[in-house]
């Protein structure tokens, strides 16, 4: 029989037996010092600290007719863009055509017109 000790194992995926971040029903001594959770922690304080809450009521935010003229502007900028590529990456080359010959485009043979 067990004795009723605290638990010092992790707790370990099913899938790939590594630590999970989530933690266990029972309380666990590894959770508490775990240095993922203390790493996590401490971004989130850091990124408390960086919010300013003087600049928070001074921060612009767009009217909503001023978003829609921005996301059109946005959508014309990326088609103009993509038909740019289009038109840049083609590949065809325009030759003279001689006048009597023409491609059979079936079968690739070149004929004379009489």
């Amino acid at each position: 029989m067990q004795s009723s000790t605290a638990r010092n194992s992790a707790r370990l995926s099913t899938y790939s037996n590594a630590p999970t971040l989530t933690p266990s029903i029972a309380p666990s001594t590894t959770s508490s010092i775990d240095p993922r959770h203390a790493e996590i922690k401490a971004w989130n304080a850091g990124l408390d600290r960086l919010e300013d809450k003087r600049l928070v009521s001074q921060r612009y935010v767009a009217s909503p007719d001023k978003i829609d003229n921005m996301s059109k502007l946005a959508l014309g900028a990326k088609l103009d863009r993509a038909l740019a590529r289009r038109m840049s990456e083609q590949d065809a080359v325009f030759r003279p055509h001689a006048r009597g010959i023409s491609v059979d485009e079936k079968s690739g043979s070149e004929k004379e017109d009489a």
